[in-house]
């Protein structure tokens, strides 16, 4: 692969504000420091270069709750060589990429009002309804020649209005400026008709897995509590990238 993972990660810590990734022989390990997200592991391989005993050899390593894995190919293939205690997300991801080039700002919706920001090397888009309420945001963070879009969501009051390419456009247009020669996201299936309508390629399909806890061991050791991470519990008003 051309890097794609590895640039999909430096942005998502930045837009996340999580640890800087840790290298490891397999891939990268993000700390979170949350109690549904303790730490991702994030496998540095796409599609057919994903290898079961790697994946095996990961997720039996792992004894704690809380703790994500990430493979950049098909759940139905991967969900196969978890063991117990590993949860996949029913939902498909899609790790994507599109060249950025210099573009015009697009026209901001009739009836909204927009904002865009930057702080902590993130940058994020808010588009606000007439009466104040919110309507669509999304954010991406530029690390050099890669930037990576993320949280990128629509008030299911107002779908259907163009607020979802107006984000990706802008963001795109604000991360060319900073200097960023290509976009790099990991999407949800709801994502995925928009971000190809602008142009987005899909690179490998994404699974997502979160370990709830070891099963009771008959000595009567007890098993740890199960966690659900909001990183996929996906809000009502997507699509988006949020994975």
């Amino acid at each position: 692969m051309d890097g794609t993972v590895r640039a999909w990660v430096d942005g998502w810590v930045v837009s996340r504000g999580a640890s800087p990734p840790l290298v490891e022989p397999w891939g990268y390990t993000i700390d979170m420091g949350l109690a549904h997200a303790v730490t991702r592991h994030v496998l540095d391989a796409v599609n057919d270069d994903v290898e079961e005993r790697t994946v095996r050899k990961i997720a039996d390593a792992v004894t704690g709750a809380g703790v994500w894995l990430k493979v950049f190919d098909d759940p139905a293939r991967v969900g196969g060589w978890l063991g117990d205690g590993w949860s996949v997300d029913p939902e498909t991801g899609y790790l994507m990429s599109v060249p950025l080039t210099a573009s015009e700002a697009p026209a901001v919706p009739d009836g909204y009002r927009v904002r865009v920001w930057t702080r902590g090397g993130v940058t994020r888009v808010m588009l606000a309804a007439a009466d104040g309420s919110w309507a669509a945001r999304g954010q991406i963070a530029p690390t050099g020649r890669t930037a990576v879009v993320d949280q990128v969501a629509t008030s299911p009051a107002h779908r259907r209005r163009g607020l979802g390419s107006f984000v990706m456009r802008t963001l795109a247009r604000e991360a060319f400026a900073q200097g960023a020669e290509r976009g790099v996201l990991a999407g949800t299936p709801d994502g995925r008709a928009l971000y190809e309508a602008l142009g987005w390629r899909v690179e490998a399909p994404l699974t997502s897995a979160h370990f709830t806890g070891a099963e009771t061991e008959p000595s009567g050791v007890s098993a740890l509590p199960a966690a659900w991470s909001t990183a996929t519990s996906r809000p009502p008003e997507r699509p988006g990238p949020g994975v």
